[in-house]
Formats: structure tokens, sequence, C-alpha cells
């Protein structure tokens, strides 16, 4: 009897000591929490500002809506006055003069080749290549940027003789100086679209 007590009294010890108590069970390394692991959605301030910078292809978007604006601007404004008197004493819109007729041609062309450079460079930004290759893009954008570079600034040096002969005071005069301006500062953002094109197509011959 007293050594099945003593065996008793061993396994009770035994069966005590095996039996983790709750402040060992806290602090295990099993129990502790993993480490947080680092987001892949986490970018550091250098990465971060060098894409908040806005690329070669958001600049020539906003040049592309300028030329559209401006030249839509130009061709609208000898569009809207009505017939008007010159100093010679001839009833004349511009339709009736062929410097102003050139004028307002080469203000719609630019607008239409504008809204097309407009509507590639959306489309290239939503499905990349689709429309046109960016090959034959570059091509096509290096020649025609100035060739209606050269329609415009061609179309405001020959309506500057016209301007000259009409009376002041009346709403064509006005409208011509309107277009006049509104045609050279389009062929400026053209001239700088131009730039960008050669540096697209200088790039992409050199690499």
């Amino acid at each position: 009897m007293k050594e099945e007590g003593n065996v008793m009294v061993i396994a009770h010890r035994m069966i005590s000591g095996a039996s983790p108590s709750p402040t060992s069970t806290l602090h295990s390394p099993a129990t502790q929490p993993p480490l947080p692991t680092p987001s892949p959605y986490s970018f550091s301030v250098a990465s971060t500002r060098l894409r908040s910078r806005p690329s070669i292809y958001a600049y020539d978007l906003a040049l592309r809506s300028l030329a559209l604006l401006f030249s839509f601007i130009s061709a609208l404004s000898l569009a809207v006055p009505s017939p008007t008197r010159t100093k010679r004493g001839t009833i004349s819109k511009f339709c009736d003069n062929s410097q102003l007729t050139y004028c307002f041609t080469v203000s719609i062309l630019a607008f239409i080749y504008s809204a097309f450079q407009l509507f590639k460079r959306v489309c290239d930004i939503a499905f990349r290549g689709v429309l046109i290759s960016d090959m034959t893009s570059d091509y096509l954008s290096f020649i025609l940027d100035q060739l209606t570079g050269y329609l415009l600034v061609s179309s405001s040096s020959v309506t500057i003789p016209v301007i000259q002969q009409m009376d002041s005071q009346t709403p064509l005069w006005k409208a011509a100086i309107l277009a006049v301006c509104m045609s050279f500062t389009a062929f400026m953002v053209l001239a700088v679209s131009a730039l960008l094109s050669g540096y697209k197509l200088c790039k992409r011959i050199i690499w």
C-alpha cells in the first residue's frame, strides 16, 4: 500500500509538472503574433516623387488640347461676325476675301488634325497601340506637325495686309485680329509638339 501511494504521488507530480502554466503559455514563442510583412503597395518618398512627375505623353496630351482650342477659336472668330464694309466701300465677309478664307480653312484643318491627335493620345492611354502603331505615329506626327505649323503661320502672315485695309471699327476687323492671334498661338503650340515628336522619333531611332 505504501508503494502504491508513492507511485500515485509521483504520477501526480509528473502530471502537474507537464501541464503548462498560463504565464508560460502567454510568453511562449508559438503563441506570439507574427511580425508584420511589408506591403507590396508601400513606396518610398523618392519613388512616389518620380512617379508623380508628368511624363512626355502628358505634356503631349496637354499641347494637343491647347492646339485644338486655339484653332477652334481662330475659325469661330471668322465665322461669327456679320458682313461688314471695308475702306474701299465694298461689302465683305470672310468668304469674300481669299486671304481670310485661307485663314479660316487652315484653322479648320488644324482643328481637325488636333482633334485626331488628341483622340489618338487618349486611345494610347486607354488601349496602347490599337489605333496606329507607335512607330508610324511618331513619323506621321513629326511630318504633319511641321506641315500644319507652316500652314498656320502662312495664313497669319497673308491675313495681316487684309486687316490693314479694313475699317478698325467693324466686327470683322476685330474678328480677323483675334483669328490671327489664335492662329499664331496654335502655331507656337504645334511647334513645341513638333519638337516633342522629333525627340520621340530620335529616341526611337537611336535606341
